[in-house]
């Protein structure tokens, strides 16, 4: 009797196990917040990542930015390694260009504009060099239309460095 009931346990647990796998992976992370086509989301804590570089970005655009990475960014960068490694994330953030009230001759970050993110998967990103793209707009993922640009933007200006501009800062 208690085999038979093993048994009958056993064909339940096999049965079910495939069917609640695939509700949970539905189910997964909400991606709302993805960027379309890639399905890039804006990491968490990205704001206490190491500084690669300060940039500054003339018009139309008058922003300051600062390109932030994971460790396994800086690492790659400290290491001068190319291309970057599965797992590399950079996050680019930009703010209006602002006079200090202060200091007349200093720039100061004003409102935020956008938070832009490249995650190096080469499997999951073969088709764009290896990354995948997401630009934000206050949390939000902006159209379609401007996700397709960036790759070949990259492609075109610095297919050289693993389709990175951003060098580190010295």
């Amino acid at each position: 009797m208690v085999i038979v009931l093993a048994a009958i346990l056993l064909v339940v647990l096999l049965t079910c196990v495939p069917y609640l796998v695939t509700i949970a992976l539905a189910e997964g992370p909400t991606t709302a917040d993805a960027s379309p086509i890639f399905g890039v989301t804006v990491p968490e804590g990205y704001k206490q990542w190491e500084l690669i570089a300060p940039a500054e970005e003339a018009a139309p655009l008058d922003e300051l930015r600062a390109v932030v990475g994971n460790r396994t960014a800086i690492d790659a960068y400290q290491g001068g390694k190319l291309p970057f490694p599965d797992g590399t994330i950079l996050v680019k953030r930009a703010w209006k260009r602002k006079q200090s009230p202060e200091f007349s001759s200093a720039t100061i970050p004003g409102e935020p504009t956008t938070v832009q993110v490249m995650v190096k998967d080469s499997r999951k990103y073969a088709a764009t060099g290896g990354w995948g793209f997401g630009r934000f707009v206050n949390g939000k993922p902006v159209d379609e239309a401007q996700h397709r640009t960036c790759f070949a933007c990259h492609e075109a200006r610095a297919k050289s460095r693993d389709y990175v501009f951003t060098r580190l800062a010295p």
